[in-house]
């Protein structure tokens, strides 16, 4: 059965009037994160989220397209204001990966993250998860299978959705605040509250242990996830040693 339900204002105040005051709705756009870059650049305040019910070009890490079937997932952009230094700005990244893992906790799915911030579960992509920095602003951009159950062939990787893995139609609208709740607590962990969100990560990691084949900078490297270092750098073991990798342009297991 196909399920198409319009975000609904009055359920978001009713589950919070705090977060349902930051929410800008856009009944379709582009993309979430560049109205979320525009609103940042005229003064938007921090926390504010841009919240469409369809986008015409949604996309990911890498350029990658992102299909959000209207009424049956979540498209929407976060504008964080942060107060750590620049440099430690990418740790949004994982940040918003585990806060989203943290929120399926609500919905009965066992979620684990893949590095940098992918949400996996069973095995299968759940949410696509896109981070972008501004002048003095952070957009981070999200798209999670909620109640989708048909996926194009086409995708890179396998997908699921939380009524794939539940087996019921949930309500977005708590899911969203579910989210929100937890992109709060994580994302203000970036600076001195690192390690603990590190040990938090390394227990959902679906990598650590693993053979994996890794691209970055236009070099292949093949070996054993380790796990990450104390900076969020990808820890992999290969015959010539520890490597050690701030991003990657494609990561698999082998």
């Amino acid at each position: 059965m196909k399920v198409e339900q319009e975000w609904d204002g009055e359920i978001l105040r009713e589950l919070s009037p705090e977060w349902a005051g930051k929410i800008i709705f856009l009944p379709e756009c582009g993309s979430t994160n560049d109205e979320a870059h525009k609103l940042a650049l005229k003064g938007a305040v921090h926390h504010s989220i841009v919240l469409t019910e369809f986008q015409t070009a949604g996309r990911g890490r890498r350029g990658q397209a992102w299909s959000c079937p209207r009424g049956e997932g979540l498209a929407c952009s976060m504008i964080v204001r942060p107060k750590a230094a620049p440099a430690l700005w990418s740790r949004h990244a994982l940040a918003a990966g585990l806060a989203l893992a943290e929120a399926l906790d609500v919905f009965g799915l066992s979620a684990g993250v893949k590095w940098p911030n992918d949400v996996w579960v069973g095995g299968k992509k759940i949410c696509g998860i896109l981070v972008e920095a501004g002048s003095d602003f952070v957009i981070v951009g999200i798209g999670l299978n909620i109640n989708v159950r048909m996926f194009p062939d086409d995708l890179a990787h396998p997908a699921t959705s939380i009524a794939l893995g539940t087996g019921a139609v949930v309500s977005r609208e708590e899911v969203l605040i579910s989210l929100l709740h937890r992109l709060r607590v994580r994302l203000e962990q970036i600076d001195a509250g690192f390690p603990e969100l590190m040990k938090a990560w390394a227990t959902r990691c679906v990598l650590t242990g693993n053979q994996i084949e890794l691209e970055s900078n236009g070099r292949l490297t093949t070996g054993c996830m380790e796990g990450l270092s104390a900076n969020g750098e990808l820890l992999v073991r290969t015959p010539g040693g520890i490597k050690k990798f701030l991003q990657a342009n494609t990561i698999r297991l082998r």
